[in-house]
């Protein structure tokens, strides 16, 4: 069987050279089977891989809609497990990179916690506010497990530290498009900040925060990306009842897919 991180490159060695298309989806929203059907909706709509989240009280890097989903899941009584198990159930279709925040892994120990993602045949974890000090531990597990530890950086990201996040990023380097939390933006230009990424490390580099429509997936990637990422956009068309299935189509083919 594969690991993790394998997986992940193989869904980005599988486009061709086009970007690879990342939706979002918080697990457990708008409820556990409900989440679900649109995580097979974006399989089914061209997605390449899935960022998989987890509910959490105090979400530092969520924007105010995917706070408010993940504040709908908890008060469902959404748990980390279910979310694994959901993340098991949507890997038969596709890559699942789980994103969480740093006390729920904590909380369960690195290594057993890592052990749980490699049995759910989860292939990535993205863990927004485990800083590259504290990260030893949890990359150390997560090697030993084939899971892909993927590091965020942003535009403040000095040239420097870029350097060292590159060279331990597993899976790809998730690149913060602008200086603040997630949603929905005007536009995103950056151009500039992903040559800077690209320049210190060998994974594939994806883009997230702010693009929300098909021309931003398009601007994105001609600014170089090599993954794209839309979160806010697709959580409020889950909360809203509207076609998702079709809202992915758009994006892929923005990005240039011709089908799922």
């Amino acid at each position: 069987m594969s690991t993790g991180v394998e997986r992940i490159a193989a869904a980005f060695a599988a486009t061709n050279g086009r970007p690879a298309l990342m939706p979002y989806l918080m697990g457990g929203f708008p409820d556990l089977e409900a989440s679900y059907a649109v995580g097979e909706a974006y399989a089914d709509g061209g997605a390449d891989l899935v960022e998989l989240g987890v509910p959490f009280s105090d979400p530092l890097a969520d924007g105010p809609v995917i706070h408010a989903a993940g504040t709908q899941a908890l008060q469902a009584g959404v748990t980390l497990a279910q979310v694994i198990e959901l993340g098991r159930a949507l890997s038969e279709r596709l890559p699942v990179i789980l994103m969480l925040y740093a006390n729920l892994v904590l909380a369960r120990g690195v290594e057993r916690f890592a052990d749980e993602l490699e049995t759910a045949n989860v292939s990535g974890l993205i863990v927004p506010d485990l800083p590259l000090e504290e990260a030893p531990a949890t990359l150390a597990a997560c090697d030993a497990a084939g899971i892909a530890l993927v590091p965020l950086v942003a535009p403040t990201t000095p040239e420097e530290r870029l350097e060292r996040i590159g060279a331990q990023a597993r899976g790809f380097v998730y690149t913060v498009s602008v200086t603040g939390t997630t949603g929905e933006r005007e536009g995103v230009d950056a151009t500039d900040l992903l040559a800077r990424v690209k320049a210190h490390t060998d994974v594939p580099v994806a883009l997230g925060f702010g693009i929300s429509t098909p021309e931003h997936a398009a601007a994105a990637a001609a600014a170089g990306a090599d993954g794209v990422i839309v979160g806010t956009r697709l959580v409020r068309a889950a909360a809203d009842g509207e076609d998702v299935r079709a809202l992915v189509e758009g994006l892929a083919g923005a990005l240039g897919r011709s089908g799922a």
